[in-house]
């Protein structure tokens, strides 16, 4: 019989962590508190995969990981599973039968006509679109999937890259149809303010909630300090939004130039009188990932015609993207298909791999689906997308570290504090910047790499020099400033790495940066418990990515892919005084476990002025306090329902005590800082 759906548990996978060694990791997880396995993709990914995305055989259950028999075995060990699929490409090569039959090739990929390439998956060339929209693609593909589904070997699936699929919404309906009661989640990245398309799904992978709570413990008050260091640093005083654009022209322009060109000649093929540049500026001006505009059912809503009417045009493509041209027929519904798979693939690799990199002005802001600009958001603000998300998505997921996250919760939690102390950072970084001046090198590294190597040390300390330079050597070639992947500069990249290698052991640096980063991380970890409350008790499902169930100070792939100490893991759950990062975790996955029901009911907020979060969940079962800035919060009061309310975190034997009406939030949060209660 199924498990109520508490908690996922992300696993990534690979190479000494297949079917067989997750199983040995049930009971571990079950005493955490957890009832969901989420798998990374597992279906046959080519010889030596490390992550599953280039599946070259989707009928077959991954034999490296220990093929079906071992995903049934693991199914039967405790915990309900949930897969991560890739409906939008497959991995190329000698192992696809499907690539290297010329014939099933051309049934199965969206191969352009003229050139004979294949749609990518963004600028990967091994890695190929496949046509979905297809029946015979869209069984091909998941009939096994399905057929598990079916058994019950499977509960739920994770719906990799949609945006890139033909027609998203006729996807999901015919997988719905298809999957019956499973949970489907969709990894879809929504702007700030964008909401997700009412799909018959349960939600998003959670990057919208993830952002939402790492911006609520950032502080306004700090914006105007690190905004005036940041463009003297960098000696740019462009805003975000500058960057993004300039990012997203010069990716339409150059990496995606095939795929413009592409939908140039479809756009000529439909009569459409247009130059390439005017085609690449309206890819590149595009306000979000993509609009969903199904033209073979005539389908646009009012907020894909407001999208699209943002975006720098000539008239006569605005209208047949809106379906408003004489233009119609196969060739401009063409059109429409097309421009709306390029969209996200410049928006992806234009925004948050390149202006994500470029724009440092506070790295715990540059996070998927986020947006730098967005300097923290007020406990009104908060409570109005909680109550929304409970009345329309209360089975989403909520995230704080992924496999694709830039840097872990724990370190965005520290990086974020520096808006708390704008002033005195500023005055570190100047001096530092004096101290070390002998240690840059022909320029290198300039003003804002210097910005990125001290927030980054901030956030991981201590971290060797190995993961520091293999972090750096990422980062400088994803900004694409002075270094990129296509063209290295070797030397400007090792100046670089030896200046941040230097810091340290660079005692008049250290001087200094330690003691500040020791407060930061003292006060990063009560933050960092406050954001786990959040997660736990906020409207959807909490997911716990690989290991974060203690302290995890990862950076961006692969440095979060690192392998987990399990059996560090499984002593501290068994501890009789566990950290508390583990111990939270556990006592609010046994209270959802208690009170399954308040977590799919009603998010109320509570009074509480604007430095405390409070608020209820269900029918006022469940009580949680969290202090957002407690060095302003003073004596705030939160308007308590009454009753009888017992401290969860005070352990199973705390005596209930009578709450009601407003009441100092500092008598009910414990000693991290934080309260959760329940109705006795």
């Amino acid at each position: 019989m199924s498990e109520p759906l508490r908690a996922t548990y992300r696993l990534q996978l690979g190479p000494g962590l297949g079917f067989r060694e997750a199983r040995g990791l049930v009971p571990y997880l079950r005493d955490l508190g957890v009832s969901h396995l989420y798998l990374s993709p597992s279906l046959q990914a080519r010889s030596g995969s490390t992550h599953g995305y280039d599946v070259v055989d989707p009928t077959r259950v991954a034999e490296a990981l220990g093929g079906e028999d071992g995903l049934r075995e693991l199914a039967r060990a405790g915990l309900q599973i949930i897969l991560d699929i890739v409906p939008n490409h497959m991995g190329t090569g000698d192992e696809n039968r499907w690539w290297t039959d010329p014939d099933l090739r051309e049934r199965f990929f969206d191969l352009d006509p003229e050139t004979g390439r294949w749609r990518r998956f963004f600028d990967v060339d091994d890695l190929a679109a496949v046509r979905m929209e297809d029946d015979l693609v869209f069984s091909t593909f998941h009939d096994t999937v399905l057929g598990l589904v079916d058994e019950g070997v499977i509960d739920g699936l994770r719906i990799d890259h949609p945006d890139g699929l033909a027609d998203p919404a006729g996807y999901f309906t015919r997988l719905a149809e298809r999957a019956g009661e499973a949970d489907i989640w969709v990894e879809k990245i929504l702007h700030v303010g964008e909401a997700l398309r009412p799909w018959p799904v349960s939600g998003t992978v959670g990057y919208e909630v993830l952002n939402d709570i790492t911006a609520l413990f950032v502080d306004p008050a700090g914006e105007a300090a690190l905004t005036t260091l940041w463009e003297e640093a960098s000696g740019d005083p462009r805003p975000f939004a500058e960057h993004a654009a300039e990012a997203m022209a010069e990716q339409a322009a150059t990496t995606f130039r095939p795929e413009v060109e592409r939908l140039h000649r479809a756009c000529v093929a439909a009569g459409l009188d247009l130059s390439l540049d005017e085609l690449t500026r309206a890819v590149a001006t595009f306000p979000v990932y993509r609009s969903y505009v199904v033209p073979g059912r005539g389908e646009i809503s009012d907020r894909d015609r407001e999208v699209i009417e943002e975006a720098d045009m000539p008239v006569a493509l605005l209208d047949v993207l809106t379906l408003d041209s004489d233009l119609a027929g196969p060739a401009a519904d063409e059109v429409v298909t097309r421009f709306q798979q390029t969209t996200p693939a410049v928006t992806a690799k234009g925004v948050e791999d390149t202006a994500f990199y470029r724009y440092l002005r506070l790295l715990a802001l540059n996070e998927v689906g986020g947006d730098p600009s967005r300097f923290g958001l007020a406990v009104a603000a908060f409570h109005a997308v909680n109550a929304e998300r409970a009345d329309r998505w209360p089975r989403n997921l909520v995230i704080s570290s992924t496999h694709d996250t830039k840097r872990s919760a724990d370190v965005r939690a520290r990086i974020g504090l520096l808006a708390r102390h704008a002033d005195e950072w500023a005055e570190l970084v100047a001096g530092w910047r004096d101290a070390t001046a002998d240690l840059v090198v022909d320029g290198a590294p300039d003003g804002a790499e210097q910005q990125l190597v001290l927030q980054t040390l901030l956030g991981a300390w201590p971290i060797t020099a190995e993961r520091l330079e293999e972090y750096l050597t990422k980062a400088l070639r994803e900004a694409k400033r002075n270094t990129t992947w296509v063209e290295v500069d070797e030397a400007w990249e090792g100046r670089v790495q030896a200046y941040a290698r230097a810091l340290l052991d660079h005692e008049p640096f250290l001087a200094t940066f330690r003691p500040f980063q020791a407060r930061i991380a003292e006060e990063a970890a009560g933050v960092s418990l406050a954001q786990v409350l959040l997660k736990l008790t906020v409207p959807g499902v909490p997911d716990i990515y690989q290991g974060d169930e203690l302290e995890d100070l990862s950076l961006v792939d692969p440095d979060n892919r690192r392998p987990v100490d399990w059996d560090a893991r499984a002593a501290a759950v068994a501890a009789d005084d566990p950290p508390a990062k583990l111990a939270l975790i556990r006592a609010g996955l046994a209270l959802r476990a208690r009170r399954p029901d308040a977590f799919l009911g009603a998010y109320r907020a509570l009074d509480a002025g604007p430095d405390v979060c409070a608020f209820t969940r269900g029918h006022d079962e469940v009580l949680v306090v969290v202090p957002v800035r407690p060095q302003h919060a003073g004596d705030a009061d939160v308007d308590v329902p009454a009753g009888r309310w017992r401290d969860v975190l005070a352990g199973p034997d705390a005596e209930p005590v009578e709450l009601g009406g407003p009441v100092a939030w500092h008598r009910l949060v414990g000693p991290h800082g934080i309260g959760l209660r329940e109705r006795a």
